[in-house]
């Protein structure tokens, strides 16, 4: 079944004449069938937006009552208008999607009404951007002959009569850039436009040429593929219709002056354009006169909402608080009572408000309202404070304080010390320390035995010269340790030299009975067993130094060198093998005799010549006794001079 036709919109004087309640009908009817005709299939669609369907009259008639509505004429407002104006919008969004405009809305006066009413929304550039590129063969034309009569209008006599064409032809230039740069595109315009600005001597119609020609040099770099030699020639006419000129107000110098063009300009093309069109924006900077700067003008704010507020709802402020609040941390210059009106509008979705804040696509009835009102309940007068303060005592003066003063001597034991305790002067008896001092020292060398044998073994552990770790991995405590590293190495070399194999990382060697052999007789866990093996390969010259010691050591001690203290025998190698012992001789350094270290000495010396055996023999064995005997007799043998205290021994 076909939908009913829509019946145009009736004029004012109709639309006054008209009950409320019937009015409301009407507004009613009409959505419902706009609806109806957006779900309508294509073919069908496309019958009722035809030349000759009533979607062709209904929606220009609804633009032109909806801009032309005098201030007296409320039939045209409330929450069914904005219904209403939304469905015409998405009737004319599909036609053009379609591609099945009527001519009636391709019109000069259509599409400048359509912008008017939705002059914010960024949805009309998309569609007027869209209309453009499907459209442009039948705009052209329409276009071409509204900018010859404007063109035709500024170069005559009386240019003002222009202004009226201008005004509506604004909110196109807004809204659609192509259109911009079609009006732009030849020097036609913008000449007409310059010469015509010194023939007006009101303000207000300098202004209108002013802005046209702002939007229409904006407009080149709006586009899709910004059209910078347009934008340069564009510029360059301007500059040489006005270098004669100098002092008097031009077109170019109002534009610098009262627009942001350069600045627009700059972010806009810079990284487009070449030096030269940077240089020539530099160069319209001189011609910026501060005489002719015009105020800016801002909206009144007649209503902040401070008043006192009546008849607040609680429950309902507290509830939409934290929606206001969430709003605000985004936007903090919105007031909370517009931030409740649209909250109200989109049903407390606070994602849909944000969203239209951010395209800026609010309805026309928000986008009148003042955006720094503030809500009832969310800010209270002045006199609404003082008149909820609660009753309370006057409090008593406030006491004088005094500071304390302090110094670096506060809480100093000096200070506060027993008088009793201070003496003036030299004091005439004192305490004779001498002979307590005295015994007190030859008691303390009386407890040294110079005849003592027994090495003091206290600080072995310290001087070794490494730690072993004999801790198992598990945390249990290991066997003991060896005294020494030495045979440590030995018997880990000897084991090596016969199965290095032992030394390997698997589970079975690790279990097996000769490691668990090794770990018992070293003490030394499996990391540091199969450690010693990896640096021992990595150092030749360490597996040299162990190959020597296991080839001229046979198992078998033959001699034990005396280490107590002997009257002639020099402290530094008194105890070096084969030093004293019951062969008696001379031992000093050099000597000779059976353990003496001369070069007839059975040891021989090590600081002999290198190419004695004897000397090498020396040089090795005291390698070896290193990490045993460290530096203990150099510190025995000066205890025990300490002990003598320089009395005969």
């Amino acid at each position: 079944m076909a939908l009913p036709p829509l019946a145009p919109l009736p004029p004012s004087n109709i639309r006054l004449s008209i009950a409320p309640e019937e009015w409301t009908a009407c507004l009613e009817a009409w959505i419902t069938l706009a609806e109806a005709n957006l779900r309508l299939p294509s073919k069908q669609f496309a019958s009722a937006a035809s030349e000759n369907g009533s979607l062709a009259s209904f929606v220009p008639s609804f633009y032109r009552e909806l801009v032309s509505g005098g201030p007296a004429d409320d039939t045209l407002s409330g929450p069914k208008r904005r219904e209403l104006q939304k469905t015409c919008f998405t009737l004319f969004d599909r036609m053009v999607a379609d591609d099945v405009t009527p001519p009636a809305l391709l019109s000069w006066n259509f599409l400048a009404d359509v912008c008017l009413a939705h002059i914010r929304s960024v949805a009309l550039s998309r569609l007027m951007n869209r209309l453009w590129k499907r459209k442009a063969t039948v705009l052209e034309p329409t276009l071409q002959k509204r900018k010859e009569h404007i063109t035709s209008t500024l170069d005559s006599a009386h240019p003002a009569a222009a202004i009226d064409d201008l005004t509506p032809l604004a909110p196109i230039l807004r809204a659609s850039a192509d259109v911009g740069a079609f009006f732009i595109t030849g020097s036609d315009f913008l000449d007409s436009l310059t010469s015509s600005y010194p023939k007006l001597l009101e303000s207000e119609q300098r202004k209108a040429l002013t802005t046209t020609a702002y939007t229409c040099l904006t407009s080149l770099v709006k586009l899709e593929h910004a059209n910078i030699s347009a934008l340069s020639d564009s510029l360059y006419g301007l500059k040489r219709q006005v270098d004669g000129q100098v002092g008097t107000p031009t077109l170019l110098s109002d534009l610098v002056t009262n627009t942001p063009l350069l600045t627009k300009l700059r972010r806009s093309v810079s990284e487009k354009a070449a030096g030269r069109l940077m240089k020539l924006l530099d160069t319209l900077e001189t011609y910026r006169m501060p005489s002719i700067t015009r105020p800016r003008t801002y909206p009144r704010r007649t209503n902040k909402g401070k008043g006192k507020a009546q008849h607040i709802d609680g429950e309902m402020r507290m509830h939409q608080m934290s929606l206001v609040t969430q709003i605000q941390d985004l936007f903090p210059d919105l007031g909370s009572g517009f931030v409740l009106k649209l909250l109200d509008e989109y049903d407390e979705n606070v994602e849909q408000v944000t969203a239209h804040l951010l395209d800026d696509s609010l309805p026309a009835h928000l986008q009148a309202l003042d955006r720094m009102e503030q809500g009832p309940g969310f800010a209270t007068s002045p006199q609404e404070e003082i008149e909820h303060l609660a009753p309370r005592s006057t409090p008593p003066p406030p006491e004088t304080f005094v500071p304390d003063r302090r110094n670096v001597f506060d809480d100093d034991d000096l200070l506060t010390a027993d008088t009793s305790r201070l003496h003036i002067g030299k004091r005439t008896q004192r305490a004779e320390s001498g002979p307590a001092n005295k015994a007190a020292i030859l008691s303390a060398l009386a407890a040294f035995d110079a005849d003592d044998d027994e090495r003091d073994d206290t600080y072995d552990g310290d001087d070794v010269g490494g730690t072993v770790d004999t801790a198992h991995p598990d945390g249990e405590p290991g066997p003991a340790a060896k005294v020494t590293q030495e045979e440590n190495d030995m018997a880990l070399f000897t084991t090596y030299r016969s199965s290095p194999e032992l030394f390997g990382r698997t589970f079975d060697i690790r279990r097996g009975q000769a490691r668990m052999a090794l770990k018992a007789e070293t003490g030394m866990t499996d990391e540091a067993i199969e450690g010693w093996a990896i640096m021992l390969q990595r150092d030749p010259r360490r597996l040299k130094k162990l190959q020597d010691q296991a080839g001229n050591f046979d198992g078998r001690q033959m001699e034990l060198p005396g280490t107590a203290y002997r009257d002639g025998t020099e402290t530094e190698d008194s105890d070096a093998p084969g030093a004293g012992g019951r062969g008696g001789g001379f031992r000093g350094r050099g000597g000779f005799g059976r353990g003496g270290r001369g070069r007839g000495g059975r040891g021989g010396n090590v600081a002999g010549p290198s190419n004695e055996q004897g000397t090498a023999e020396a040089q090795r064995r005291k390698e070896s006794s290193k990490g045993s005997r460290a530096n203990h007799n150099r510190r025995d043998q000066r205890a025990r001079k300490m002990a003598r205290g320089g009395f005969p021994g």
